[in-house]
């Protein structure tokens, strides 16, 4: 396979200025058309016929021609609403959005593997499903699933790459079992009797309610979960009152609750389930009630024993050495658990940390950039994965 590795490297200079190009014009999920026309037509250069799918997704199938398993690869196309801080000559055209979270590096390389495997179709037996998924940050997935991405043709297994900050640049992250959280939004309203600071006591005040709910939620994880279980639970939005003299009707939050285990939302151990009671039983004793709304936003993403093994003895042959390959698992949530828990996928984290070129700035941040030198590693990642799981008919 040394020359696939070869002609990998001649298109370095492409995967570079695809994620570039990417990165210079960022949209919003399911607000991801340009995106999803760069994605449709580099693809058609290519000769593969396109579909869109959940609105601005792209699908397109390499059919071998002869018989074998299905195997999706997937990247993520949008991006997130934060006012990139970086000054490099690819910053961000579009005013308060930006690629913080290596979305587009996941698509520049997605694009390229799937141009080498085109070149090389004659080595497959199977197909290969290439997936470009919308809204990741707000469960895409799932809407992706609900129109039959799994099916016609049916998948036999799954795999992801994700860019990641967190590991330096020339290792990766594979771990089976959990290995990115479930994760759940609320919004709760707690709700009082307004009245004037001076006469307190004609008043029922929600802020204190809301303030010991803040607090006393994380006992769940310090007092009622296993420690091995880790439990995240945090307050993003806080909105009381109008005027400093007066005790507010109500109070609002919003917030996020993420888990390292798998627990459905009806089981005991599901950390939502504990946070509804702790709430509801502070605004009893405070006198106020509580309206709370739970989206269970993401499912814990596990990956597949088999297809780690096999994702494992793909990156020591990319890297050369399975000595590059690190245990990981992260609270974070990625809506590819939607796919994952259907069936057996793998999860890759590619590291991209260099501090010399400042590319060791956590996801989501405004100053968030990449190691380019990493994204031709992520692409031969997909070349040989899929060259080594559809010439072995599908067997991790």
């Amino acid at each position: 396979m040394d020359y696939i590795q070869k002609r990998i490297q001649e298109l370095t200079y492409e995967v570079i200025e695809l994620r570039r190009n990417f990165h210079m014009y960022p949209e919003l999920g399911f607000k991801e058309f340009e995106t999803a026309s760069i994605i449709e037509n580099y693809l058609q250069n290519l000769g593969f016929e396109t579909l869109r799918i959940a609105k601005t997704g792209v699908v397109t199938i390499l059919d071998s021609g002869k018989p074998g398993p299905v195997l999706m690869l997937r990247a993520d196309m949008d991006a997130l609403p934060v006012t990139e801080a970086n000054e490099v000559d690819y910053k961000s055209k579009n005013d308060g959005i930006m690629h913080a979270c290596g979305h587009d590096s996941h698509m520049a390389m997605l694009l390229v593997a799937a141009k080498v495997l085109k070149e090389n179709q004659a080595l497959l037996s199977g197909k290969i499903k290439f997936v470009f998924q919308p809204d990741e940050e707000i469960a895409g997935a799932a809407k992706m699933v609900d129109e039959g991405i799994l099916k016609s043709p049916a998948v036999d297994a799954v795999m992801g790459i994700h860019i990641w900050s967190l590991i330096p640049s020339g290792r990766v992250s594979i771990t089976p079992g959990v290995v990115m959280g479930g994760m759940d939004v609320f919004k709760m309203r707690v709700i009082g009797k307004g009245g004037h600071t001076g006469y307190p006591h004609e008043a029922v005040d929600p802020v204190i309610a809301a303030a010991n709910i803040i607090q006393t939620v994380q006992t769940i994880q310090t007092r009622e979960m296993d420690a091995q279980k880790p439990v995240v639970i945090m307050f993003g939005k806080l909105n009381a009152g109008k005027k400093s003299n007066i005790i507010p009707e109500e109070v609002y939050l919003e917030g996020t609750i993420r888990f390292l285990h798998d627990a459905a939302p009806d089981d005991d151990d599901n950390p939502a389930k504990r946070f509804i009671r702790i709430s509801e039983a502070i605004c009893q004793a405070h006198q106020c009630t509580c309206d709370i709304e739970i989206e269970h936003e993401n499912i814990p993403l596990v990956n597949d024993k088999k297809m780690t093994a096999f994702a494992k003895k793909t990156a020591a042959k990319v890297f050369g050495s399975m000595d590059v390959i690190d245990p990981g698992r992260y609270i974070t949530s990625e809506d590819f658990s939607e796919y994952t828990s259907r069936v057996p996928g793998v999860f890759i984290f590619l590291g991209c940390a260099d501090p010399e070129k400042g590319t060791d700035i956590p996801l989501h941040n405004p100053n968030f950039n990449i190691d380019e030198d990493v994204l031709v590693k992520g692409v031969e990642l997909h070349v040989t994965g899929a060259l080594t799981f559809l010439t072995r008919s599908g067997k991790a």
